[in-house]
């Protein structure tokens, strides 16, 4: 399988008897869950199936998605704990200053003296600006806004990070 695939959700339970599933989201795009959407699920890397949306709502801060040809709990009971991927030739353009969540996750943070303070691990998306979480060595995981004035560079061939955290963010 040469080809690349990217998430952009895992389905963490069923919901009812009519085939939906609820999804965590982990896209900005939207429309990766209209009905119509051709997603690749899978459980690990090597078993893959093509599956079409057929219905998409939000419920209570989830995406809850049925899909083509799976129309009750019986049939989607098994996609439970896998993931939603698109091709990564689907992935659309983005804007300056602006980055897909696998192009930063795993990156190295620095400051801007030089030092080392840890990797990404994780991306919270709470609200007006996404959470960059860093796993530390010897501390607990710094939470790093994703803002101007702390975030000074992003090299994503380079998979680095430059910050120059404000005041009582890295304690």
């Amino acid at each position: 399988m040469n080809e690349q695939y990217l998430n952009v959700g895992q389905i963490i339970n069923t919901h009812g008897i009519r085939g939906e599933v609820k999804v965590r989201r982990i896209t900005d795009f939207d429309e990766r869950f209209e009905p119509g959407q051709l997603l690749y699920w899978t459980n690990d890397d090597k078993v893959m199936e093509e599956l079409i949306i057929k219905s998409h709502r939000i419920h209570k801060g989830f995406d809850l998605i049925s899909f083509e040809n799976h129309p009750t709990i019986n049939d989607v009971e098994r996609f439970r704990d896998g993931f939603l991927k698109i091709s990564s030739d689907e992935q659309l353009e983005l804007a300056e200053h602006e980055f897909y969540f696998h192009e930063i996750i795993g990156s190295a943070v620095y400051l801007t003296s030089g030092e080392k303070i840890g990797v990404v691990k994780e991306i919270l998306t709470p609200g007006a600006n996404d959470v960059w979480v860093v796993k530390r060595e010897k501390a607990k995981d710094a939470l790093i806004p994703y803002i101007e004035e702390v975030v000074k560079e992003v090299d994503t061939e380079g998979k680095q990070i430059i910050i120059d955290p404000i005041e009582g963010l890295l304690d």
